[in-house]
This record gives C-alpha cells, sequence and structure tokens, in this order.
C-alpha cells in the first residue's frame, strides 16, 4: 500500500502539464541553411510538416499559420536576428486568438522561453514540450508515465536555475532559507534528484516484473516479433490484420502508441507468434525522451525477429528509414537480430503499380490485407531459422507416451492416425533441444523432415 501512495506522489499533476483545452497554434520554424544545425530533413517544409502533424495530433489543437523564418544561430536568445524577430513579433500579434507558439526546434532555453513569452503574450512550446505533451496524453500505463515523469526533470531542472537567478535579484543575494544553510537553489536541487531516484527505482521494479514475463513466455517458447517503423507507418494496423484481433484501435496520429503491446498470431504452419507493437520513432526526437522510453524499447532485444514498417508513400520516406536504423543501432540490439530484419513497404494501395527497390523487401498494404500471405511465409521462415526450429513429420506408436511428449515439448500440427497398425504420422514444430531428447528418449522412432 505504502508502495502505491508512492506510486501516486510520483505520478502527481505535472507542473509543466499544459492547460487541457483547445489550443490555437502559429508554428514557427526558424530555417537553418547551413551548419551543424541544420536538420537532416531535406526541407523547411517538410520539417514544418512534421511540426504541424505533432500539433494536430492533440485533442482541440489547431494550427493557425505556419511561418518559416532564416535564422544564422536558432541558438540566440530571440532565436532571430532583430529585424525578423521583429517582423515576426508583428505578424504574430495580427493572430486572432492565438493561444500558443510553437517553436520547431528541439530545446529552448529557460531563458529565452520567459523572454519570448513576455514578447508574445502567450505561451511558447518547444518540441520537447510539445512531444511530452503527446506522451502525457496518450499514456495509459504506470510504466508510461513514469517514464514520462523522469523524462520532465530536465526541464524541471532548467526552470529552476532561471528561478534561482530571479530570487537572487529580487533578494539582493540573500540566498540561504531561514537558517537552514541551505540556498533555495541546493534544497529544490536536492528535491529534483531524490525524486529522479525514486521514478528509477519504481521502473526498476517494473522492469524486473517485465523480465519474470518474459522469462516465462521465454520457456512456453514462443517466439516473439517486434514490430517498428517511424510513427504514423501504420505498424498497429498491420499488427491488427497479421493476428485479426478486433479490439486493437489504430489510430492516425503520431505516438498512439506509448505501451508495448503484445497480441498473438499464427504463421502458416500454424505456429503461435507473439507480435510487440512498439512506441514509434520521429526524426530529432529529443534523445532524453528517447532514454526515458529505453526501458520500453529494451523490450525489443528479446525478440526472436524485428519487422520495420515504412510508409512508403511518404516524401521522406529515405529519411525516416535511417532515422529508424539510427535508433536500433543506439539500442546495441544484438547483429544478428539488425541482419534478419524483415524490411515491409507499407500502404502500396496509395501507388500505381508499386514494386520495392530494395531486393529482400515485401510491397503490403495492411489496411487492404494485400501481401500479408508472403510476409507471414517471410516471417515463419526468418522465425525457423533464427530460433533453430525446425518443422519435421513423426512416425509413432500410439499405444506409447510419444504423442502426449509431443503435445508437452512442441507445437503438435497435425495428426494423421493409420487405424490399420496402430500408429500416425505427427506433423510437429520443434526445438533443437526438445528434439535431443526426443530422440534420446525414443531412439526408434522415425522422423521425416516436413
Amino acid at each position: 500500500e505504502e508502495e502505491e501512495e508512492e506510486l501516486e506522489e510520483l505520478l502527481s499533476p505535472s507542473p509543466l502539464s499544459l492547460e487541457p483545452g483547445a489550443q490555437r497554434v502559429a508554428v514557427v520554424h526558424p530555417a537553418v541553411k547551413w551548419g551543424p544545425k541544420k536538420s537532416p530533413l531535406t526541407s523547411a517544409d517538410l520539417q514544418v510538416a512534421e511540426a504541424v502533424a505533432l500539433v494536430e495530433t492533440l485533442q482541440g489543437w489547431t494550427v493557425l499559420e505556419k511561418i518559416i523564418l532564416p535564422t544564422k544561430n536558432p541558438d540566440k536568445k530571440f532565436v532571430f536576428g532583430k529585424g525578423n524577430f521583429q517582423l515576426l513579433t508583428e505578424q504574430l500579434k495580427k493572430l486572432p486568438h492565438l493561444t500558443a507558439v510553437f517553436l520547431n526546434v528541439e530545446r529552448i532555453s529557460a531563458l529565452s522561453k520567459k523572454e519570448l513569452e513576455a514578447a508574445w503574450g502567450v505561451t511558447v512550446l518547444d518540441r520537447y514540450s510539445v512531444v511530452l505533451h503527446i506522451f502525457r496524453s496518450n499514456a495509459r500505463t504506470k510504466e508510461a508515465k513514469l517514464q514520462i515523469a523522469l523524462a520532465e526533470i530536465p526541464l524541471l531542472r532548467s526552470n529552476l536555475k532561471n528561478e534561482a537567478a530571479q530570487l537572487d535579484q529580487q533578494r539582493g543575494g540573500s540566498r540561504y532559507i531561514m537558517g537552514s544553510g541551505e540556498t533555495f537553489l541546493e534544497t529544490q536541487t536536492r528535491v529534483l534528484k531524490e525524486k529522479e531516484m525514486k521514478i528509477q527505482n519504481a521502473l526498476e521494479k517494473l522492469r524486473r516484473k517485465r523480465t519474470l514475463l518474459r522469462s516465462q513466455r521465454r520457456r512456453l517458447q514462443f517466439p516473439v516479433v517486434s514490430v517498428m517503423g517511424y510513427t504514423n507507418c501504420g505498424k498497429t494496423t498491420l499488427i491488427k490484420a497479421l493476428t485479426g484481433e478486433a479490439g486493437i484501435e489504430p489510430r492516425d496520429q503520431l505516438f498512439a502508441t506509448l505501451d508495448i503491446t503484445a497480441h498473438a498470431g499464427y504463421l502458416p504452419s500454424h505456429m503461435a507468434v507473439i507480435y510487440v507493437d512498439t512506441i514509434g520513432f520521429l526524426t530529432d526526437l529529443p534523445h532524453n525522451l528517447v532514454e526515458s522510453f529505453s526501458a520500453t524499447l529494451e523490450e525489443v532485444a528479446y525478440s526472436d525477429l524485428l519487422v520495420h514498417v515504412r510508409d512508403i508513400t511518404h516524401p521522406e520516406t529515405a529519411l525516416q528509414k535511417a532515422t529508424v536504423l539510427s535508433v536500433l543501432r543506439n539500442l546495441n540490439l544484438p547483429s544478428h537480430l539488425l541482419d534478419s530484419m524483415v524490411e515491409v513497404h507499407n500502404k502500396v494501395d496509395l501507388l500505381e503499380r508499386y514494386s520495392p527497390p530494395e531486393e529482400n523487401a515485401l510491397a503490403i498494404s495492411a489496411l487492404h490485407g494485400r501481401g500479408l500471405e508472403e510476409l507471414k511465409e517471410e516471417i515463419e521462415r526468418k522465425i525457423l531459422t533464427t530460433t533453430g526450429k525446425k518443422i519435421l513429420t513423426v512416425n509413432i506408436n500410439l499405444e506409447g507416451p510419444q504423442l502426449s511428449w509431443l503435445y508437452k515439448e512442441a507445437t503438435v500440427q497435425e495428426v494423421e492416425v493409420l487405424p490399420e497398425d496402430g500408429t500416425a504420422k505427427v506433423k510437429v514444430i520443434i526445438s533443437s533441444s526438445a528434439l535431443g531428447k526426443y530422440k534420446s528418449l525414443f531412439p526408434h522412432s522415425e522422423i521425416f523432415m516436413s
């Protein structure tokens, strides 16, 4: 019960939470022409389109205006040069009922935020705070909520330094709190550090619980297929199509899936597999956020196979692929997982006569069920290779214990009884270790490759 209370306290409303309800937003994009601050996205228009998609993911949020302005250095206090900043301020003041400005940069400092809000008279948001707000809106489980609370700590820290500097100015340098010998900044920093450690401990407990579930799943020997890709590429729709699970509700939104969810499906040989739906990736996704969700993504390392889904109709599909591969590489996944990954080109129903340029990619339409049988066959082929399972036919004597042993230790697919001689042909999917045990227990049994 104490643990539950502590969890509730850690998940209490965040001071960073935005007011619920509608927001009328201006998306302002500082276009950097060259240098290290230039985004890998090929054009400012596409960067703005992604920013707009982020805003429109939030219920009741609308984009009033999209503004692209050049800047040499977006890290300056006012982001833009003097002339452009003045022009921008005039433009924003003319927008009716504007409630927020989304400055399309990864992070702005607490000081810049304060100055810009004073100049424009509305809330100013960066990518970090918008993505965090989307995460907050979509988080369903305790784990996702804890991971968001962890991702907020760096923001709370930078806000704190700003507050402390302001207090110093107001008090004329009297820094200590009521004779405690601790400054305001030291006290609040300590409180934040304690909160961070408590969140990490709570996440560690959940991680251990998941490890236990994972080992139970291993014992049952269900192969695990992790489905990943850029956000909104159709992962959830594909899993729904592969499993026929009616309860899965795909949404046309960025970051609709935050929590890892597992769904059972069957391959052509009737082998049961578990499909795992993962969080989507995004270019320029602040890396603190990726780190906060590392516990979720850690699950991917324990898969038997990865399926990378691409929205092949997107103008930046090649860059999206590069983003996903870069995040996967940073997760330090086993090399065999990256080498055996199945690449799927989704949404081909929107293109005429599409044929994948990549040699091993499969073209599908998750929505219309096109190409799914070929995909299931490919998944099965790869699973058999990576898990060392084999599909065999075994001749058994019906009076002996072989059949009940096979039902317990392998996946029995078909039993063809031959009544005249009291035997049966049994088609099974069996792991190498189980096959070894079977051969030593029943050395005279006939075994054929299927």
